[in-house]
């Protein structure tokens, strides 16, 4: 045993450390207020929903959902075992109110999405 520890103390030494990272990062996730961590997770939803619009186009729907959750899953690996895809879907649904309402109001961002 001690053979072991002195042979791959280094390994051991990083393994420890990102274990700690990990836990440090989640526990400073989840400390935020919940009403905190869903008005970020809308705020990326907007973005996500943007984008998929601009390279899929219109008419696309079940494409652009599927294109959103797999960029929420890749961004948000832990808290995608967490919220179930009808409630990812309707989330999608009010990002999606909100990017028409941007898309009335703001020219710049029509224009990015012709593009």
């Amino acid at each position: 045993m001690i053979d072991f520890i002195v042979t791959n103390w280094f390994e051991i030494v990083i393994g420890i450390a990102a274990v700690g990272a990990i836990i440090f990062g989640a526990i400073e996730f989840f400390k935020r207020p919940k009403s905190g961590i869903v008005k970020k997770i809308k705020e990326w939803l907007l973005y996500a929903v943007t984008e998929a619009e601009a390279a899929l186009g219109g008419g696309t729907g079940p494409l652009k959902l599927a294109m959103v959750y797999d960029m929420f899953i890749e961004r948000f690996p832990f808290l995608s075992k967490m919220i179930t895809f009808e409630r990812f879907s309707a989330l999608v649904d009010l990002a999606l109110e909100k990017m028409r309402k941007l898309l009335e109001e703001n020219e710049d961002i029509a224009r990015f999405i012709e593009e």
